[in-house]
């Protein structure tokens, strides 16, 4: 299996690695900083570049048997198994991504109701909550709120429970429809702050809510029954 640098430190921008599988899906490397599609964050894109110089352009990254598929663009050089390559990112889009990610855990931790979905694009995001009609908040109002959080700046940190623990609590888990992977014996946990939030995410995320920057609500969407999507996006 792949060995996935990213989880444990989300501002690693390359690494060293070695191919060990070419296929369809992509090529699979044994470790990488590249983040797979999964949990509504986009896979990551970037290059992959022998030591002769041959470079490999990344569009996507996905999971696939075996491990972690980096998938290239159309026409790229090929590789092979064995090949010792430099896996870079493409470091401005992953790092809106985890700006937008980290945003979206505030907004998260401040709107009263049950995670139905959500998205994390390039700048933007969203989330869709099961929502009583006196809990749908003011878009403006719920912009300056979720900023004033964000200049307090507060550490974001990772740790680790137990799946027993997680089944014990199951408050922890804010969506209703998605459960976080459990079977591997623990569960990833991010944590905001002392209080603002604390919960099991496999993203990648800031060291403090101050690197976010100034957001806004841009839109609240009604998409059914008590089902409310907000619109988040990167002022800068």
């Amino acid at each position: 299996m792949t060995e996935e640098l990213f989880r444990e430190d989300a501002y690693l921008k390359s690494c060293d690695a070695t191919v060990t599988a070419v296929g369809e899906s992509g090529i699979v490397l044994d470790r990488t900083v590249f983040y797979p599609t999964g949990g509504g964050q986009p896979g990551d894109s970037g290059t992959l570049t022998r030591a002769d110089g041959t470079a490999v352009p990344i569009v996507d990254t996905r999971k696939a048997d075996g491990g972690i598929a980096h998938v290239p663009a159309e026409g790229a050089p090929t590789l092979a198994v064995g090949d010792k390559v430099a896996a870079t990112l493409d470091w401005d889009r992953r790092y809106r991504h985890m700006r937008v990610h980290t945003a979206l855990h505030v907004m998260c931790s401040q709107v009263n109701g049950g995670v139905t979905g959500g998205q994390i694009g390039d700048g933007k995001g969203r989330l869709d909550f099961n929502l009583e009609p006196e809990n749908i908040p003011d878009k403006d109002a719920l912009t300056e709120h979720l900023n004033g959080i964000i200049a307090a700046d507060h550490p974001v940190s990772i740790s680790w429970i137990t799946d027993a623990e997680l089944e014990a609590n199951p408050e922890l888990v804010r969506t209703m429809s998605v459960k976080p992977p459990m079977g591997a014996g623990r569960v990833r946990m991010i944590r905001i702050g002392d209080a603002v939030d604390y919960q099991p995410c496999g993203g990648t995320h800031l060291k403090s809510l101050g690197e976010i920057g100034r957001i806004e609500i841009t839109k609240i969407e009604n998409k059914g029954k008590q089902n409310r999507r907000i619109n988040l996006a990167l002022v800068d």
